[in-house]
């Protein structure tokens, strides 16, 4: 089986609320219905929450929801596309290699319900200054170890992208699912960086290793898993 990431952005006269609604009773029962074996959905619904964040950089100002399946095959797709495609302004379609270094050990809530907490979306960009084995030995290496470490997170998903699958979609390399167990969680530095200083510093030092700053696309999002 292979794994599909889907951005999707709302046209401007859809309210996200309106918007997320559709996702999930409207478009979910086709997705599956179109091949999809499991499916999760995050939408940036949140609201005046996380206006000011400084975690919302980039696309993540604008993007609306990401959509996460996994098919038989990448051929079967189109069904997939043809159902998010009308409903997006803007849609931009991955392939990738999905990894869970830290998975719920606690899920209590059943397929449908959203779920508790905050999704730290998160796309980026390969620099050109780094080969793919810097890249990716520094950011599954190191950045995933001290991410544990330094961040109270409840699940890590990690995406490395093997290829866009849509025309304009810009050139991710990684897509990035980190859960909190609250939304204090993100919106709290102090908290966010378990109460240390040292903790941001070390976080944005190693960051800067592998990615450009400038180059990240982050949003802050409610999960909704459809079918697990």
């Amino acid at each position: 089986m292979e794994k599909l990431v889907y951005l999707c952005w709302k046209r401007a006269a859809d309210s996200i609320e309106g918007f997320r609604d559709v996702l999930l009773a409207q478009a979910s029962p086709r997705l599956l219905a179109g091949g999809a074996h499991s499916l999760t959905i995050n939408v940036a619904d949140l609201g005046d929450a996380t206006t000011d964040s400084p975690l919302v950089i980039g696309e993540g100002l604008t993007i609306a929801a990401s959509v996460s399946c996994w098919l038989d095959s990448l051929d079967a797709r189109r069904s997939i596309e043809e159902t998010l495609a009308p409903l997006s302004e803007r849609l931009w379609g991955y392939l990738v290699t999905e990894s869970v270094p830290l998975q719920y050990t606690d899920r209590k809530w059943r397929d449908g319900e959203k779920s508790p907490g905050v999704t730290l979306f998160t796309a980026f960009v390969k620099p050109d200054r780094l080969t793919d084995e810097q890249f990716f030995g520094h950011w599954h290496g190191s950045h995933t170890p001290l991410s544990f470490e330094i961040h109270p997170l409840w699940r890590y998903i990690r995406n490395a992208v093997a290829r866009p699958l849509t025309p304009g979609a810009r050139p991710y390399r990684g897509i990035v699912e980190e859960r909190f167990r609250e939304i204090e969680d993100v919106l709290d530095m102090e908290r966010l960086f378990r109460g240390k200083a040292a903790n941001m510093k070390r976080g944005m030092k190693d960051v800067d290793q592998f990615l450009d700053r400038d180059k990240i696309d982050s949003a802050l999002m409610s999960e909704y898993i459809v079918k697990s």
